[in-house]
């Protein structure tokens, strides 16, 4: 995510820049500084909700009873317990995933603002007028589990660490030239290029290791080297230590009691669970018989057809277990999911034949017999906020892309981007019509029930690389709308860190990925569809989308002065990806869903943008007993 600065605060800094041409540039710089005033936290989007001195967020219970125990569910396996490196499978809990248990940052985001930080790690931060640099303010009470404090040190080990040994973050700190000791708890981020307004907050999202430890010995005296997968449970300096591991099976978590930061404004009222265990199963299938068999706690439901139908049990009949569904997520954020062709494949360059592979997708069969009419048709890479294009280009937007007129697809200036829909019978022979002339203008014919490339004799077929069994079924769907046009889908199911390695590797010449975005992108955006990531194993730039436009457009978004700025260029970045086909789009609902056991609480009302869970949860005693009570 990405952070829009306070314009008032800008202004203000200004005089200050101004005064810093003198004699001596060091000593002019050291006096600015010193008149920097320092922040509690940043704010992207209008001013910070909770001013200096708040008690906690609003979204919290600071009463929430600690204790009680949550089982939730992994999928795969894991071989890796470090937290930096591309390569392994970490489990659910580290910092790789959403959820970090046992690292603290230099800042955390509240729930219920778009984009805002306030201190953690970092009890305040300063930076300049042209956001040339950013300092932390490191708070003297912060500690690793082991007592030692976290140190400047710390930060910029970590920091150069993350960034030589992950090559996703090369590119999110492209634009940080260096990290720096400025006083006893001062760390100094200087960049590269000014003005850009979400790099401070960047910094402040930067995951602070223990130097000393990782640096140091194990207990059989052999030094670690981070650059190395590993399974032996790292130090933290968060609400939560990792307890147990057994590999590929479960890891449990345990609430550290001493916790230094569990009072401050941004813990009160969270990390209430005395454990939090992953159990890992296989598929989704096994996972909800545990949870019938009372052997996990939470499930989230990803399966609209299993979500109807499979929910049927006894401790549901008798309200022991629960199905809710939630919003918030949608509200935070936009999405795209959908089928990848990979662009490094000569067959999938031309942008006629991607065209005519989504000429094949029928979406609304899928989701009235398998979907159970639970699901939307995505059209848009920020689908369902207000970042997402509709109608035709105007105002900012279109000023935005007019000097690409010539080099974009003249459709996108005179028509609103439209999935292809199968709302009627007729459709599909129109539909297959028209993708079956877009692949023979691509350089494609018909030999008997085959489609070849006219000139090699080769015939066109797609491997479409799985990892679980949910997607057969709707795979299944597309293949036999492609077998129409005489293209052969190829299933090829593998396990996870098959999956991982291959995705990794550029080795498929299908997939179903896609991103989460914030209501605030920026420089995220470089490594998503960025021309300089397509090459870079470990980006999320999976169909290696090399466009010079959308490289300029994303530049423009990074260097965006205000939310209007940034929506006007998102809608011109949202409206070239789109009409260059680089996925067929797929479906999403705008609701998640769970089922859990009702032994857990939360507060009311939740963030509007998030569940929290297990974060802000808790485990409710009597809930439990009722459970209880009720199933011996």
């Amino acid at each position: 995510m990405v952070w829009l600065f306070l314009t008032s605060i800008l202004i203000c800094n200004q005089p200050a820049l101004a005064a810093s041409s003198q004699a001596n540039p060091d000593n002019a710089q050291q006096k600015v500084e010193q008149n920097l005033p320092w922040h509690h936290g940043i704010s992207t989007v209008g001013a910070l909700k909770y001013k200096k001195g708040f008690k906690r967020f609003d979204y919290v219970n600071p009463n929430a009873p600690k204790g009680g125990v949550i089982r939730m569910p992994d999928y795969g396996s894991f071989d890796t317990l470090n937290p930096v490196l591309p390569k392994g499978t970490p489990p659910l809990g580290l910092p790789l995933h959403s959820l970090n248990l046992i690292y603290d940052t230099l800042m955390a985001p509240s729930l219920d603002e778009v984009s805002s930080e306030y201190g953690l790690i970092a009890e305040a931060l300063q930076y300049p007028a042209d956001l040339s640099w950013a300092k932390f303010r490191l708070n003297p009470a912060a500690k690793w589990h082991d007592g030692k404090p976290i140190t400047p040190e710390d930060v910029i080990w970590s920091f150069n660490t993350i960034r030589k040994y992950n090559p996703q973050y090369q590119g999110y700190y492209a634009d940080v030239a260096k990290a720096e000791q400025t006083g006893p708890h001062e760390v100094k981020f200087t960049f590269s290029i000014k003005d850009n307004i979400e790099l401070p907050l960047i910094m402040g999202q930067v995951l602070v290791l223990p130097k000393h430890w990782w640096t140091g010995k194990d207990a059989d005296g052999n030094r670690r080297d981070i650059s190395k997968t590993t399974l032996e449970p790292p130090l933290g300096s968060g609400a939560y230590k990792i307890a147990k591991v057994t590999p590929s099976r479960s890891i449990v978590y345990e609430r550290v009691d001493d916790y230094w930061a569990k009072d401050l404004p941004v813990n009160v009222g969270q990390y209430n669970f005395d454990q939090i265990r992953f159990e890992v199963f296989r598929d989704q299938t096994v996972s909800l018989e545990a949870l019938k068999a009372d052997q996990i706690d939470w499930r989230k439901e990803y399966t609209a057809r299993i979500w109807s139908t499979a929910y049927d049990f006894a401790a549901i009949n008798n309200g022991s277990v629960v199905k809710e569904s939630y919003d918030q997520a949608s509200k935070g954020s936009g999405t795209m999911r959908g089928f990848i062709p990979n662009l490094r494949r000569e067959k999938f360059k031309d942008i006629r034949v991607r065209e005519a592979l989504a000429y094949a997708f029928n979406f609304e069969e899928l989701n009235k017999d398998i979907f159970y009419g639970l699901y939307s048709h995505i059209d848009s890479y920020f689908f369902d906020s207000k970042l997402a294009a509709r109608g035709i280009p105007t105002g900012k937007e279109l000023e935005v892309l007019k000097p690409y007129q010539n080099q974009l697809p003249e459709e996108l200036f005179t028509q609103p981007f439209k999935n292809v829909s199968y709302n009627q019978p007729a459709d599909e022979r129109k539909n297959l019509r028209q993708a079956l002339q877009l692949l023979k203008a691509a350089g494609y014919e018909r030999k008997g029930t085959q489609l070849v490339n006219a000139k090699t004799g080769e015939p066109f077929t797609i491997e479409l690389l799985m990892h679980s069994n949910q997607l057969e079924r709707i795979a299944l769907r597309y293949q036999t709308s492609l077998r129409k046009l005489g293209i052969e889908l190829v299933l090829r199911p593998v396990d996870t860190s098959q999956y991982v390695n291959r995705v990794r590797n550029r080795d498929f010449d299908m997939i179903y990925l896609g991103w989460n975005q914030s209501l605030r992108p920026g420089n995220e955006q470089r490594y998503f569809f960025g021309s300089q990531a397509a090459d870079n194993p470990a980006s999320p730039n999976y169909g290696g989308i090399k466009n010079p436009i959308i490289d300029a457009l994303i530049e423009k978004l990074v260097l965006a002065e205000t939310y209007e700025d940034v929506i006007a260029v998102t809608h011109a970045i949202d409206r070239v990806l789109l009409w260059n086909h680089y996925i067929i789009p797929g479906w999403t609902s705008l609701s998640d869903f769970y089922a859990h056991w009702d032994r857990f609480s939360h507060p009311q009302p939740l963030p509007e943008q998030s569940i929290g869970f297990p974060t802000i949860w808790w485990y409710d005693a009597k809930k439990a007993a009722a459970v209880k009570k009720e199933n011996d």
